[in-house]
């Protein structure tokens, strides 16, 4: 089979394509032809070895599949040849067939292509893990997203409208948040030019955000936690403006509110049957078109280098995806 193979800890640029041995189902292990595999920031990260995981060399980028079925383990059950599966893996997709553990596979409906039931397990799942299992999103409710353009914040605007909530997209230029209405948000809010904790407090007629889904960290998180409404709840994803915040705890207590971490990749690791429950459940949202996962664009998986790079020079427009 072929693989694109990190063989050096130099970035994208030294991928290569190799052949190995096809992998063979060991005990409770599923082999999937992999058909598509996608692609994210943290490859360009990982292929450098400056991610929180460090595989050993070498090894294939990409965390989430979609394929087929091709051969199950001993042991295995609810699985058979032939069967259209998802997976997120953490790294290792980009490769013509990998051994998977059987608890990792979920179904693809059907009408949901192999190209996007490869992409919605990361960002996505981050979203309805952070929204749904973390903040208890109610419907009615307001959430403000902040770092709402990016693809992890318009993961968060789409997953937070279907829970029922009203969106408030928070971004730097009114492009980009042109793209988050056009992704659901109710309201937009650019703090370029826009005290964020007046804006927000305005937006909510003066109650304040019920909850704070937070992918950029610096300067924005402490006015959004004073723009925040009694019992809210802030939520920790990620740090986009490079700087981790330090938060004034007593508006915590002043506001009878909580910040709570969003570590998904954690979070799916000590509950596997949960994790399979909301990717299962955003396949079902993709499936009945509820949900609409963007793809930038499609590569062969001899141009994986091209696609990758396509990412690390922050030129990517939605899913990177291999076709493999």
């Amino acid at each position: 089979m072929r693989a694109l193979l990190c063989k050096s800890l130099d970035g994208p640029a030294a991928l290569e394509l190799a052949d190995l041995p096809d992998p063979i189902a060991a005990k409770g292990q599923v082999i999937v032809a992999v058909r598509a595999a996608a692609l994210n920031f943290f490859d360009t990260l990982i292929t450098r070895g400056k991610y929180q995981h460090k595989p050993d060399l070498p090894f294939s980028p990409s965390g989430e599949i979609a394929g087929v079925v091709e051969a199950v383990g001993e042991g295995v059950s609810g699985l058979v040849p032939g069967d259209r599966v998802a997976a997120y893996l953490g790294w290792g997709g980009a490769r013509e067939k990998i051994s998977v553990a059987a608890e990792h596979l979920v179904h693809i409906p059907d009408g949901v292509n192999f190209q996007t039931a490869s992409g919605v397990a990361i960002t996505y799942g981050t979203a309805l893990h952070g929204l749904r299992d973390r903040a208890k999103v109610r419907s009615g409710e307001t959430v403000a997203v902040l770092g709402a353009s990016g693809g992890a914040g318009l993961a968060a605007v789409e997953i937070a409208k279907l829970l029922g909530a009203r969106v408030i997209a928070v971004a730097s230029s009114p492009e980009k948040l042109e793209i988050c209405r056009q992704h659901g948000a109710d309201e937009t809010l650019c703090y370029a030019d826009t005290d964020l904790k007046t804006g927000l407090r305005e937006l909510t007629n003066g109650i304040g955000v019920d909850v704070v889904y937070d992918c950029v960290g610096g300067p924005y998180a402490e006015p959004a936690i004073r723009a925040m409404a009694w019992e809210g709840r802030f939520l920790v994803v990620g740090f986009a403006a490079g700087e981790i915040p330090r938060l004034p705890l007593n508006l915590l207590l002043l506001k009878g509110c909580a910040a709570l971490g969003v570590f998904w990749g954690e979070a799916v690791k000590r509950d596997v049957t949960r994790h399979r429950e909301n990717l299962s459940q955003l396949l079902r949202w993709v499936a009945d078109g509820n949900l609409a996962p963007r793809i930038g664009a499609v590569f062969p998986l001899e141009r994986g280098v091209e696609a990758l790079q396509l990412i690390d020079q922050r030129k990517a427009a939605g899913k990177i995806i291999l076709e493999i």
